[in-house]
């Protein structure tokens, strides 16, 4: 039977490991690492998977303390990170590494809790494994196709903004700069606070993505600004090899009638395009995204606990969380706005959108 074992590589040597893999993603690397370890304070794990035979594949994620309780997540909910899990040879099951990971997160690292997002797993690879999910939607840009049929796939409203926003004289720029983390803040501040929520995603935890990521080159950063040279909208997207990303977009308010958002959406789509990634994932499924013309899909969010207790405390945490979010909002003199999001971190909009996962 395959296990894992924990091993201890430095992030030259992770990196050269990884490469080999074709199942790779950007939330797995020594860089994204790095910057869980920074904003979260958790601590990297990096486990072999082997069975009589030889290596299968690894397994990244971090350890966390929550309320005294060792939590292993690959990803956990808040960390700005959609997926993780399983880096895996061609040809090896994921239902053998789902198998192994109850043994090596209880038991090898003492958790109490375990969490996984693999974007490669589905909910066959779990059946009857004790795992309890829930569906995470989202939708997949093709990126193969040529440009010109990746911009007719786009609906007939996107289009029009699209052109829009470039007859109105916004210009993307990609901005490499520090201070570029104060203006996404500042957009962001503004978003949570007309859905009444706290800001959670500030300008520290998008500099420490600066900081790691972009001497990386798994991440754009693209500012949009109007004729007169005012940014008045931010996004970020990281990626690697196949697979780019909507991470964070966000806009000043009172400039949305100028279209920044669909139109600097549709520069990161062709930026990865360009990069030779087949796929761009939009992370969530809101009618915003639903304009570029994405196939939609799902994979499973798996947890389990190593008692009962543990996991009903853990089932109502995000309730918990949207919940404390709001008074911590309101306690500092907020309106009393309800949040009309399928998500606290990803509010929804019907025209553009503004969300910090």
């Amino acid at each position: 039977m395959a296990r894992f074992e924990r091993v201890h590589l430095k992030p030259e040597e992770w990196h050269r490991v990884l490469v080999t893999f074709d199942d790779r993603i950007v939330f797995q690397t020594p860089a994204w690492l790095a910057f869980l370890a920074e904003t979260q304070g958790a601590e990297p794990v990096l486990a072999e998977l082997k069975d009589g035979k030889g290596s299968l594949g690894y397994l990244s994620g971090m350890i966390l303390k929550k309320m005294g309780l060792r939590i292993f997540g690959s990803p956990f909910p808040g960390w700005s990170t959609p997926y993780m899990g399983f880096n895996l040879r061609p040809g090896v099951p994921r239902r053998v590494a789902v198998e192994a990971l109850s043994d090596f997160a209880f038991k090898q690292l003492g958790c109490a809790h375990v969490e996984l997002v693999d974007s490669h797993l589905t909910v066959d690879d779990i059946a009857g494994l004790g795992f309890t999910y829930k569906l995470n939607p989202t939708l997949e840009v093709d990126l193969t196709v040529p440009e010109e049929t990746m911009f007719n796939n786009l609906t007939k409203s996107c289009r029009w903004t699209v052109r829009k926003a470039e007859k109105n004289g916004v210009k993307i720029d990609e901005a490499t700069d520090v201070e570029f983390s104060e203006e996404v803040a500042a957009q962001l501040a503004e978003v949570f606070s007309k859905h009444g929520l706290a800001l959670h995603f500030g300008a520290e935890r998008v500099r420490a993505l600066i900081k790691h990521l972009q001497p990386a080159g798994e991440m754009l950063m693209l500012r949009a600004r109007d004729p007169q040279g005012r940014c008045i909208a931010t996004g970020i997207y990281p990626g690697i090899h196949h697979t780019g990303y909507y991470l964070i977009g966000a806009s000043w308010r009172e400039h949305q009638k100028l279209y920044p958002n669909e139109l600097m959406l549709w520069t990161a789509m062709l930026h990865w395009k360009r990069r030779g990634a087949r796929v761009f994932n939009m992370v969530g499924n809101m009618e915003f995204k639903q304009k570029f013309g994405g196939r939609e899909t799902s994979v499973p969010q798996i947890s389990k606990s190593k008692n009962a207790f543990i996991g009903f405390l853990r089932q109502k945490a995000p309730a918990l969380k949207k919940a404390t979010m709001r008074w911590a909002y309101r306690l500092k003199g907020g309106s009393k706005q309800k949040a009309d999001g399928e998500y606290v971190e990803i509010p929804t909009k019907k025209n553009s959108e503004e969300s910090g996962n």
